[in-house]
């Protein structure tokens, strides 16, 4: 038997219509309205007797049809409707002012805290409470998420690769100009008594030397090997682990009381150092030991994949070490020494670009002024297929402005039209503010400035914050640079699409950045957030209703009668076009059609 066709019935574009219906319904404010309306009956079903007059009505429809009385019918409608204005006219007439002010007041107090709520969330999560549970719980519930639609699905693999990327630009990198913990962060808390780090960064801190100073077959050492090194190499594995900085501390000691241990003695200047000289002489005596165990390990490092992981971690801590020795160098003044430093740490290990050591090295150039030898590692390290960074990106644009910011002026530029340089100049400030468009606000002063974390975000907060900490005094160095900084940055935001939805230079700015600088930053300091956040509706809508019920709750109790008398002719007004919608449709419908309706 050949299967019967489909019936008669709505199809599926009529189902995905209504789905739509009801999902819109969902995040709309007029559904709250409703709801709001429903509840209002609810609450006044008891003084309008609503469940009492809807019991006597089946009985006075069944009259009719069993009388067949159309005109009856009629009639008994009309009283009835008559009879439910009369019983709300009576309910608000007996109603009081003391009603009304605690009416306005109630309603006043509850929207006053949903403001309070929302604005806390808001400020916390960048987000409204309301809002999200719309969209992510009521929404789907109601069909208006539909992840099997092929339009979905292909939308999905069409963003893909941009969502890959954002995710990728999200990763937080070790800030290569980190300062020392014992040596400047624990004196800023001595003197100010706030915390700079946050438990999150020291914990990323903590896995990064677990990382690159421990390794799994330290137990696995030659035999000619002493027992001792491998007794220290297992307690320095306990002291990254460790949370409190005095066991750390006391660890690190007790490690160099069994043997020289390289990683002892980073531990000791970057966390009990109380100045940058006491620092150096640890990481000297760490350099020391470091080389002894890199040309051990470096004979044997083809003899197993155990040697070779050995060689691997002391490099690392070779390296390291070189590269503090550098910054101490250069915090101490020592510039050319520290760029010598630098210049040799890269030749000797050209592959462990990890350390981003080129902008320790940028930095260096830019004290001693060396903007031919800035040129050259830019050269080499701003390629398209590597990395970008702020350092990167803002250099770039400051050696373009350096060779304009003396004789621009925004009059004379308007007037004539920019040159050929002035051109690239503002090129390369819209190129790094669209890749880090937190930076003009730290370097033109108009945002306070705190130490850089141990970790930071690129193109986040907290890489703008590293970057203008040490390279805030390389721009006032060159004349006018900031001003054409300022120039240029307050037409960047009006030229690249707000809010960077479509990157013409790099990827579109991904939006992870706020929670994870929220998270990398102290409290005490206010996160840059971009693109700047507007206020949700509901905050403002909760805003707007709280300020509203308040005065009416004050005005209520300050003049009873005439606010009385202004409530009556309010929902008199109110209910005034439904009356005259009734008695029109009354007058112009045959009472036949009534009693067909009282049928239904």
């Amino acid at each position: 038997m050949a299967e019967a066709g489909p019936g008669p019935g709505p199809g599926p574009g009529w189902l995905e219509q209504l789905k739509s219906c009801f999902a819109w319904s969902g995040t709309s404010p007029w559904t709250l309205w409703l709801f709001a309306l429903l509840c209002l009956a609810g609450v006044l079903r008891l003084p309008l007797r609503i469940s009492d007059n809807l019991s006597t009505a089946p009985c006075r429809l069944e009259l009719s049809q069993t009388a067949g009385i159309s005109l009856l019918a009629d009639f008994v409608i009309k009283e009835l409707c008559f009879q439910r204005l009369h019983q709300v006219s009576m309910f608000l007439n007996t109603l009081t002012p003391k009603f009304y002010v605690a009416l306005t007041g109630t309603s006043s107090l509850i929207s006053g805290l949903i403001l309070i709520f929302e604005w806390w969330y808001f400020r916390k999560y960048g987000t409204s409470f309301i809002e999200q549970v719309s969209v992510s719980h009521l929404r789907p519930l109601l069909g208006g998420v539909d992840n099997n639609s092929p339009n979905n699905s292909n939308t999905s693999n069409g963003d893909s690769d941009s969502n890959r990327q954002s995710v990728s630009e999200c990763k937080v990198w070790r800030n290569p100009l980190n300062l020392f913990r014992g040596a400047e962060y624990n004196r800023y808390t001595w003197v100010t008594g706030r915390e700079p780090l946050t438990y999150y960064d020291m914990n990323l801190s903590a896995q990064d030397h677990q990382t690159f100073f421990t390794c799994d077959t330290d137990h696995l050492r030659p035999a000619d090997a002493s027992k001792q090194m491998n007794s220290c190499q297992e307690v320095m594995q306990k002291a990254w682990r460790e949370r409190n900085p005095q066991a750390r501390i006391s660890a690190a000691h007790e490690a160099l009381e069994l043997n020289e241990c390289a990683t002892a003695y980073i531990l000791l200047a970057e966390e009990e150092a109380t100045t940058i000289v006491e620092a150096e002489k640890l990481f000297k005596q760490a350099l020391k030991a470091g080389e002894g165990c890199y040309r051990r390990s470096q004979q044997l490092q083809h003899h197993g994949a155990q040697y070779e992981a050995q060689h691997r971690r002391d490099t690392n801590v070779l390296v390291y070490i070189k590269r503090r020795l550098a910054m101490c160098a250069r915090k101490l003044g020592r510039t050319r020494e520290a760029v010598k430093m630098m210049r040799d740490l890269m030749k000797e290990f050209p592959l462990l670009s990890m350390f981003n050591i080129h902008e320790n090295l940028l930095e260096a150039l830019l004290e001693l002024q060396a903007y031919a030898d800035v040129q050259a590692v830019l050269a080499k390290y701003d390629d398209i297929s590597l990395p970008k960074s702020a350092t990167i990106c803002y250099t770039a644009a400051l050696l373009k402005a350096r060779a304009v910011s003396d004789k621009f002026s925004p009059e004379a530029a308007s007037r004539r039209g920019l040159s050929t340089a002035e051109m690239n100049a503002v090129e390369a400030i819209h190129r790094a503010v669209e890749f880090n468009p937190h930076v003009p606000k730290y370097l033109l002063e108009m945002k306070s400035l705190i130490l850089p974390p141990e970790h930071i975000l690129k193109r986040g907060d907290s890489e703008a914050i590293a970057y203008a900490f040490f390279h805030l005094q390389h721009w006032k160095r060159v004349e006018g640079a900031l001003n054409l900084l300022h120039c240029t940055w307050e037409g960047t935001f009006r030229m690249i699409p707000y809010p960077l939805e479509k990157g013409h230079l790099f990827y579109p700015y991904p939006i992870c950045t706020e929670t994870a600088d929220r998270e990398l930053l102290p409290s005490f300091h206010e996160v840059s957030v971009y693109p700047k956040k507007e206020l949700p509706f509901f905050i403002l809508f909760t805003a707007g209703l709280c300020s509203f019920t308040a005065m009416l709750a004050l005005l209520t109790h300050q003049f009873p009668e005439l606010m009385g008398v202004f409530a009556k002719a309010f929902l008199s007004t109110l209910f005034a076009p439904l009356n005259f919608v009734m008695e029109k449709v009354e007058s112009i419908l045959p009472s036949s059609l009534w009693h067909q309706l009282t049928r239904i």
